[in-house]
């Protein structure tokens, strides 16, 4: 039932397609005004945080996504020098290659695992000196994704419809009109991927809901949409609880917490 609400191996940067460009043109941009003025912070009703904080924070979510699908695919992580910022620098552990079995289903992850890939770049390129290092990573926080097809595409369907409502979520917070943009379509890449996922796996029942928000899809319910047709969106909070858990000191895929201010 559709959820009511009020309108309220490392991968080589040389194949960067021509939609990664024209977000990666958004995001120099962006950073060309973010790196010159002060920003005005904004007060999310616990801390005040600024563009910066919303950039790191997306920032750990792309770590765990890019590391998560670079291991199903290649068997280990991501280029270890996009793992340098500020805060604690932590290993990744829990992951493995996925056996496929089905060329479709590793296309598909490959192509998923480029796109995490430039969204981590495009996102450190923005931040420069303020980007936040990849934490600790647990890719098997909840016992499955690596064991086969079926398993890998029940984590990727968490992780790129979580993605997607967590940048839905802090839209609204985003000062600069560039990073915005690039926002923006960093999301409709994550809800592109998560389509394609949903369809792969759809079945009569629901599958695992990750919290209340969670509509897995079914064959009656392929989109995660509201009442009013508009994609569920999340707080940090509501967020943090799926990534992180309960304590702030970590859990979950982040045993050690995130780094930053939203965290």
């Amino acid at each position: 039932m559709k959820r009511n609400s009020s309108l309220n191996s490392p991968i080589s940067g040389s194949a960067m397609s021509r939609r990664n460009m024209l977000v990666a043109g958004s995001l120099a941009m962006a950073g060309a005004s973010f790196s010159t003025r002060a920003l005005a912070g904004v007060f999310t009703g616990k801390k005040l945080i600024d563009d910066t904080d919303i950039l790191n924070f997306a920032l750990n979510l792309e770590y765990l996504e890019a590391e998560f699908y670079s291991y199903a695919t290649t068997g280990h992580g991501i280029d270890p020098s996009l793992f340098t910022g500020t805060g604690t620098q932590g290993d990744t552990t829990g992951g493995k290659k996925v056996v496929f079995g089905n060329g479709k289903f590793e296309h598909i992850a490959s192509e998923i695992a480029t796109d995490e890939l430039h969204h981590v770049m495009l996102l450190r390129s923005v931040l420069g000196t303020s980007a936040v290092a990849k934490p600790a990573i647990n890719l098997n926080a909840l016992g499955f994704g690596f064991q086969g097809p079926s398993d890998f595409l029940l984590l990727a369907r968490a992780f790129e419809d979580v993605g997607v409502s967590a940048y839905g979520g802090a839209a609204q917070y985003i000062n600069d009109a560039g990073i915005l943009e690039a926002a923006a379509r960093i999301l409709a890449t994550e809800a592109y991927h998560a389509g394609n996922i949903r369809d792969e796996i759809a079945k009569p029942k629901p599958g695992l809901a990750v919290d209340s928000l969670d509509q897995p899809p079914t064959t009656t319910n392929y989109f995660p949409t509201d009442n009013n047709g508009l994609a569920v969106v999340r707080t940090t909070d509501e967020v943090l609880m799926i990534v992180r858990g309960t304590s702030a000191d970590g859990g979950n895929f982040f045993p050690d917490g995130l780094n930053g201010n939203i965290r």
